[in-house]
């Protein structure tokens, strides 16, 4: 890394900051500091969504992806309009009648207190571990080696990471991390075309390193639904649906955004903006890591004994950056890397604290505060939340597999849980507590199942993919009928709550 690669990461995390900065002073209530005052612009939202759930992970992921097994994965880009339909129509309207800070307050009059808790637990618990992994991932598979550090580093950049995305978000609040979000976008965006454009310039030409037979190490096309390989475009388009679903249907990150404006129609079009994006840079993505393939089947880099350039997929794009993007395009590559980090992680602090605040703090009976003391508390929780997920980082040590499976396995594994509890709520009049908990309990038990059965020497050999549609489906089954079996009488239920 170059001074000048230097210069534009300084100058990027001093615009970042200085972001924070300029609305501090615009935080006189809860609402403005979690919500923006319920009127911001939708399509600084739908940025904002698109670069809170497109993380390193994401973004150094889908790359490696593609080097690693082929566009397999890459095919899920077709599940968006139907994504879109579903929650844009099916979703959104219910969801904007409430007027809520926290999601997990729809819970509370469905089905009780105990239930908004558990639900606001479950969430603490999946941006947690989403927010560590993140720290993690952009620290030991980012930084270090194109810093040129020795691991013994990852911890202190973990720190440096959170440090910063405290101090923007606990300054700015939400309208800071919208801002820094819609920024952080562009700058994804142009991180990846600026890599296609440099491997392009330098090899001659997009036919150079474009792939004129399928790679033998690529998986082989499955269209159907069949369990045994890694991934079937069948049941990819099903878990990608529902993982939107769920996420957009129950993720504080993702609600507080829609509620963040004026209306349904305009929460929709802050969800176009987001999958429009998203889409778009997937497939920018997938054509980076093509890209990257070709350019080092072309110019063989050193490897380990024990190497293959499909066994370091994830470090292949990173590699690139380091050794051969010239001086300031790799520090805006860079950048881009580090705003899909900062991006997820200033939005999963933001949101955590909402929950916090509006589930567990001031929920409290007898609890009251006022704005002054409420924002100033706000901000604590900020770097409580930031503390939480920096000691949690080093966690990921413990797991394996590359950034796509980490992300199912880990991440994703209370994503269909948290919305059993919602699908409960708004969809199954007769839904009561003892049902909700059971199907929580029974969709985390299945998704653990079949995350790891190998390591709990389960006899199930089906694919990681399988994770969300089958530990949604036993969560509602059981929910519903656990409900049926032992009704109870709650008191009356609002009729905008049903769907």
């Amino acid at each position: 890394v170059e001074i000048f690669d230097w210069l534009v990461l300084a100058a990027y995390a001093l615009l970042m900051l200085g972001v924070g900065a300029f609305y501090s002073r615009q935080n006189k209530t809860a609402d403005d500091y979690l919500l923006g005052g319920r009127r911001m612009s939708p399509i600084a939202l739908g940025l904002s969504l698109f670069a809170t759930l497109v993380s390193t992970l994401s973004y150094l992921g889908n790359p490696g992806e593609m080097i690693a097994y082929g566009p397999m994965m890459a095919t899920q880009s077709l599940a968006h309009p139907l994504i879109y339909v579903i929650v844009g129509y099916g979703l959104i309207p219910l969801l904007m009648r409430q007027p809520v800070t926290s999601a997990y307050e729809l819970l509370e009059s469905r089905l009780g207190m105990s239930i908004r808790q558990a639900g606001a637990g479950v969430f603490l618990l999946l941006r947690l571990g989403w927010m560590a992994t993140i720290l993690f991932a952009t620290s030991s598979v980012v930084l270090v080696p194109l810093l040129g550090l020795d691991p013994y580093w990852t911890p202190w950049l973990c720190v440096l990471l959170g440090v910063i995305t405290a101090l923007y978000s606990s300054s700015g609040g939400l309208k800071a991390v919208v801002m820094t979000d819609a920024i952080q976008s562009v700058t994804m965006l142009a991180g990846a075309v600026v890599t296609l454009v440099v491997i392009t310039a330098t090899m001659g030409g997009v036919g150079e390193w474009w792939p004129t037979v399928w790679p033998s190490h690529w998986q082989e096309p499955s269209w159907g639904f069949d369990p045994k390989p890694r991934v079937s475009f069948g049941i990819l388009m099903v878990s990608t649906t529902l993982w939107y679903v769920c996420t957009n249907g129950s993720d504080q990150m993702s609600i507080q955004r829609f509620l963040s404006t004026r209306d349904a129609s305009a929460a929709r079009k802050t969800l176009f903006v987001s999958q429009v994006t998203d889409v778009t840079v997937m497939l920018l993505l997938g054509l980076t890591g093509i890209a990257v393939l070709g350019f080092y089947r072309a110019h063989p880099p050193e490897l380990a004994a024990d190497q293959t350039l499909h066994s370091i997929g994830d470090q292949l794009f990173p590699m690139f950056i380091m050794t051969h993007m010239p001086a300031g395009l790799s520090g805006l590559v860079l950048a881009a890397i580090l705003s899909a980090a900062l991006s997820s992680l200033s939005s999963g602090v933001n949101s955590a604290c909402a929950v916090l605040e509006k589930d567990f703090l001031s929920s409290r009976t007898g609890f009251s505060s006022s704005d002054a003391e409420t924002v100033s508390r706000l901000k604590w929780l900020t770097w409580l939340v930031s503390a939480i997920a920096i000691a949690l980082s080093m966690l990921n040590l413990l797991f394996t597999g590359n950034l796509v499976e980490r992300c199912f396995k880990l991440i994703n594994l209370l994503t269909a849980p948290l919305f059993v509890l919602f699908f409960l709520a708004l969809f199954v009049p007769w839904a009561n507590a003892f049902g909700a908990w059971l199907g929580l309990l029974t969709s985390i038990a299945t998704a653990v199942s079949i995350a790891y059965a190998n390591d709990l020497g389960l006899p199930l050999t089906i694919s990681f993919v399988w994770i969300i549609p089958c530990s949604l489906l036993v969560g509602v089954t059981v929910g519903t009928v656990a409900s049926v079996r032992r009704p109870n009488h709650p008191k009356g239920v609002p009729s905008d709550v049903r769907a």
